[in-house]
Order: structure tokens, then C-alpha cells, then sequence
């Protein structure tokens, strides 16, 4: 039973963490359309975009089963 709700609370993070970087992906794209940034918070950006994509992976690695080969 808890392995079940450890799954899901899992999958709830990963749609949490794909929808924060969707929108952050938006934010750059909007801040690079208007000319309107300095390229110091471009790069926080950028790199905060990074560390989720790096999260998103590690927890879509989380979700899978471990296989014994």
C-alpha cells in the first residue's frame, strides 16, 4: 500500500515539475520577445530550467521498476 501512494505521490511531483518548467520555458521565451532582461536573470532562468529538467529525469527514473538483468 505504500508503495502505491509513494508512486503516486511521484507522479504528482513530475506533473508538478513538467508544468514549472513549461511555464519557466514560456517566461524566457516572453522576457527574450521583449528585449526586456538582463542577461543575469536570462541566466538564472536558464539555469533553473536545467535543474528541473535534471529533477524531471531522476524522477521519471524513480517511477520505472528496477530490472534485474
Amino acid at each position: 500500500m505504500a508503495e502505491i501512494d509513494e508512486q503516486e505521490m511521484l507522479r504528482v511531483r513530475l506533473e508538478q515539475l513538467k508544468t514549472e518548467h513549461g511555464d519557466l520555458d514560456r517566461a524566457i521565451d516572453a522576457l527574450i520577445e521583449t528585449g526586456n532582461f538582463n542577461s543575469l536573470q536570462l541566466q538564472r532562468l536558464k539555469k533553473r530550467k536545467l535543474t528541473l529538467k535534471d529533477q524531471i529525469y531522476a524522477t521519471q527514473n524513480a517511477l520505472l521498476p528496477d530490472i534485474i538483468a
